[in-house]
């Protein structure tokens, strides 16, 4: 019938309930009713009830009050008045009704509906209140029937998946940052839509990350070593270019400096849509200036036997360029920091150091000064042992994980602010995001006399030789499929983010965002804003059993 009226009015009381279905019997209607907890309606819900509104003319959907939902701690996500406004919200239902009980069979023998229509799964079920409720659609006359079944989604796996909101001491984690600092979808929108008007340089060694996914070969060892049947390849890639795609997937416009075999040479194991790293870079929306290396790409072949990685094999030196190569390469940089004719100035540089030959001592020191004067915000981040964490001096902050922070500073016995504070003061960072793995991350900000935390030019060692805040964030993700690159997505997002005009912990909660997303993928695929915004929003809905939020 679909019932042309506003959405709260379609909610009704149970007086009211029976007065309209009464009326649409007397009109000679035939009533479909429906029944569940519909916590998060989802397409096979959707799916259900249109098919339940082509089995009749009114379409009821009645659905079990908090008290009696029975889908274990936490549940349900979505209080119940919610719920039945969601429901009410599709144009193919006519009323909806929450029912008190935990069966729905006292309404079903004051309505009497014609059809009562469940789930396909339900059609040999012999759970007793599914049982019951079935006997009294008999007793009234109706009949049971059961839909098609033809997409499938369950609420419970759908908020399992996100088990994370239902663990309180993250939940409480979660709501103690948003009211403690500004992360709502308002302010979060703001710095994703002004990311995409950034101009970035990102300056640093790239990789090559391969998957080749095997299988256990039928036959028994010789010997103890591994036995594997190759199956599908991916190539993605990996270091700086990974920064450059992901920066340019938030819609920013990118530059990537780095060193490169001729544009002659034959490429190592690339993914077949970019058919090499050049063209995948420009494909992606990356310019991208470099040197010639003379040597091929470094490459990591991961084999994966499901999702577990059995071996990683590492392929490449680390380059060897000649002072000439290095020259031009800190020219590059400066000619796309400065501004010229049309071009707009450069927001931020964004420095990555790979331990892949790209950086010397000589050339950080050279390069990083200089940049501070031209540039308004670099940031850093290192990856492996061959890395210089320490020559990264006048940065805003860098994004290194502890133990690569540790063996930087070359400090593994003291606690992690003190090993924090020791690099802080030693190459004057403004800031510090340290990465925990499975533990998140913690933002670490100096502080100032007048308690205002303070950028690295600005606030002298005698304010701030005791006076470091920091803030953890918790990893956003209850499920990893892949961490590889996880580090690499917060330095990005958190940099973008940073030079967009967000405070660190804003920033560091979009990193830990985007790394939460990385992690449920194979391979470095870039993240645009769009995927950034659902994700945050799936954090928010997590919030609604902290808050305890009831719409009256």
């Amino acid at each position: 019938m679909a019932v042309a009226c506003s959405v709260k009015s379609k909610v009704l009381s149970l007086a009211r309930l029976q007065a309209c279905c009464d009326d649409a019997r007397r009109r000679g209607l035939t009533i479909v009713q429906c029944h569940g907890c519909f916590d998060i309606v989802h397409p096979g819900h959707v799916r259900h009830l249109e098919f339940a509104s082509r089995q009749g003319d009114v379409l009821l959907v009645t659905i079990t009050a908090d008290r009696e939902v029975s889908k274990g701690t936490g549940r349900p996500l979505i209080p119940e008045r919610l719920r039945a406004e969601n429901l009410a919200a599709l144009n193919c239902v006519d009323f909806v009704y929450i029912d008190p009980n935990a069966t729905a069979e006292q309404v079903i023998s004051l309505v009497k509906p014609d059809v009562y229509l469940k789930g396909r799964e339900y059609e040999a079920n012999r759970d007793p209140r599914f049982l019951s409720e079935r006997e009294a659609v008999e007793r009234a006359g109706g009949r049971v029937m059961f839909s098609s079944g033809d997409v499938v989604f369950s609420s419970s796996a759908l908020i399992e998946s996100s088990a994370e909101h239902l663990d309180p001491l993250f939940s409480g984690r979660l709501e103690q940052l948003f009211s403690t600092h500004d992360l709502e979808s308002s302010r979060l929108d703001a710095i994703v839509d002004r990311i995409a008007q950034l101009r970035l340089v990102v300056v640093g060694d790239v990789s090559i990350d391969t998957y080749v996914h095997c299988t256990q070969s039928d036959g028994l060892p010789d010997g103890p070593y591994l036995t594997l049947r190759p199956g599908s390849t991916a190539g993605y890639d990996g270091g700086a270019a990974a920064v450059a795609k992901s920066l340019a997937g938030l819609g920013a416009e990118v530059t990537l400096v780095t060193a490169l075999p001729s544009a002659n040479r034959t490429m190592t194991a690339m993914a077949p849509e970019d058919g090499g790293l050049r063209e995948g870079l420009t494909g992606a929306g990356v310019a991208v200036r470099c040197v010639e290396s003379g040597q091929p790409v470094y490459e990591r072949t991961r084999y994966l036997v499901g999702r577990q990685t059995v071996m990683q094999l590492d392929s490449g030196e680390s380059l060897a360029l000649d002072e000439s190569a290095r020259r031009r390469l800190v020219a590059s940089v400066f000619e796309q920091v400065r501004a010229r004719g049309r071009r707009r100035p450069v927001d931020g540089v964004l420095l990555y150091d790979g331990g892949l030959g790209l950086f010397t001592p000589a050339v950080l020191d050279h390069l990083v000064p200089r940049l501070r004067s031209r540039v308004d915000r670099v940031t850093c981040d290192v990856n492996g042992r061959r890395s210089y964490l320490m020559r990264m001096r006048g940065t805003d902050f860098g994004c290194p994980n502890e133990q690569e922070l540790r063996e930087a500073v070359g400090n593994f016995s003291d606690s992690l602010p003190a090993v924090v504070w020791q690099w802080m003061d030693a190459v004057r960072a403004g800031a510090a995001v340290v990465t925990l793995g499975p533990e998140g991350l913690i933002v670490f900000e100096r502080v100032g006399e007048s308690g205002k935390r303070g950028r690295g030019r600005s606030a002298s060692n005698r304010q701030w030789k005791t006076r470091l805040s920091s803030v953890h964030i918790p990893a956003l993700g209850s499920t990893a499929t892949d961490t590889t690159g996880c580090g690499d997505s917060v330095f990005a997002a958190s940099s973008a983010a940073a030079m967009a005009g967000a405070d660190m912990v804003q920033a560091a909660y979009l990193g830990s965002l985007s790394a939460a997303i990385q992690s449920r993928r194979y391979g470095r695929v870039p993240i645009d804003g769009s995927v950034l915004r659902m994700e945050w929003q799936r954090m928010a809905a997590g919030r609604l059993q902290v808050l305890g939020t009831v719409a009256g």
